[in-house]
Formats: C-alpha cells, structure tokens, sequence
C-alpha cells in the first residue's frame, strides 16, 4: 500500500493548501518517512499538534525554497532552529506555517519515532 503512495502529489493532512510526496519510509527497525512538502501562494498550516499512538516523535524539516514572502515555520519550542534547519517534536509542540503571501515554499521533511 505505501508503495502506491511513493512518489506522487498528494493533498497534505491538515487540508489546508500544502501538498506532499512520499519519497520513502520504514516501519522497521525505526519507524521514519521522507516527505517533500510544497507550499503555494495562499496555503497556510494552523497550529496544531501531530498525535501519535506510542514513542516520540521527531522531525527535521530542511527549507529548500523560501516563499517570497510569508511562509514562515512557527513552532512554540524547537529543539535546533536556523534559518533553514527546524528539528522538533512535532507530538509535543505546537507549530504552525504562516500564510504563503508571494512565491512558494518547498522543503524536506524526515520523520521518525523513536519507542
């Protein structure tokens, strides 16, 4: 089933404008995912939290294109921050992406949880 998924548009999970793309995953030995995750103007993420049924959850977002303007990454305490570089616990903090005003946002996301 999560072959199907691998490398294709898909609408992202908070139905709010963003799309992703599984390029790929495991459930084991550790349980990750790889996403690329698109922006376009207008999309906006609201805060939330991603629940998870057991373990920590963690994630690195790596920006690979900046909006022209808007689409910032707000996240309520991040792990690491940079201007390019968002590690945190997405099952623990609130985080959010502001709206794309101009341009589009592209980034990388891995995924994993650890027991």
């Amino acid at each position: 089933m999560v072959l199907k998924q691998l490398f294709k548009w898909q609408v992202g999970r908070q139905k709010s404008g963003y799309h992703k793309m599984l390029l790929m995953g495991a459930h084991w030995p550790v349980k990750f995912d790889v996403y690329l995750l698109k922006f376009p103007e207008g999309c906006e993420v609201p805060k939330h939290v991603d629940e998870v049924s057991s373990g920590r959850h963690f994630r690195l977002n790596l920006v690979l294109k900046k909006a022209n303007k808007g689409g910032e990454f707000v996240c309520q305490s991040p792990l690491y921050e940079s201007d390019r570089v968002k590690l945190f616990r997405p099952d623990r903090c609130i985080h959010s992406v502001s709206r794309v005003e101009k341009g589009e946002r592209l980034l990388l996301s891995i995924g994993w949880i650890r027991c």
